[in-house]
């Protein structure tokens, strides 16, 4: 199974964001494990943010405050035609890191390449887990639910912000 991949762009190769805010799993443990023996607590959250938008952006910031870090664990392209279909993503993944890594409350970015991200949260352990207003604790995925609570996560679902969203966007280009 392939967690996670760099994306060319983010080699180092001059052209697209700084490895500075990409990071691997085993990477993002470790720094997990360092801001606990600081007292420190590491956010994280997830999301194919296809075409970002006031809606995400503040919802990004919300999940920030919950802690010292913000780590944002993005879909790749497959996962993302997956889960919302063959037109989608518009937006590559190595873009749609770069974008995530320019905001100010980003700290960390961790692109993976399956539908959920069970095992991602099973590799970090993360000490707070936000999720948008359009989920409840009750309708996450069972197995990503599970591995949260397997991880002492607590599970944080932000507000929704009302008429911010990517179908809403796509709808108004369309219409």
């Amino acid at each position: 199974m392939k967690l996670w991949l760099a994306p060319r762009a983010a080699r180092g190769d001059g052209k697209g964001m700084s490895l500075e805010k990409l990071k691997t799993p085993a990477e993002l443990a470790a720094i997990r494990d360092q801001m606990e023996r600081e007292g420190r607590r590491l956010v994280f959250t997830n999301g194919c943010f296809d075409l970002l938008h006031a809606g995400h952006v503040r919802y990004l910031q919300q999940a920030r405050a919950l802690g010292d870090a913000l780590l944002v664990a993005l879909n790749g392209d497959e996962s993302v035609r997956a889960l919302k279909g063959p037109t989608r993503p518009i937006n590559t993944e190595s873009d749609r890191a770069e974008v995530l890594a320019a905001l100010a409350c980003v700290d960390h970015v961790a692109i993976f390449h399956t539908e959920r991200v069970t095992e991602i949260v099973r590799v970090i352990r993360p000490h707070i887990y936000a999720k948008g207003g359009d989920y409840t604790v009750a309708s996450l995925d069972p197995g990503e639910r599970s591995a949260l609570e397997g991880a002492g996560a607590e599970i944080r679902i932000l507000p929704l912000v009302p008429g911010r969203s990517t179908t809403a966007t796509l709808a108004k280009c369309q219409g």
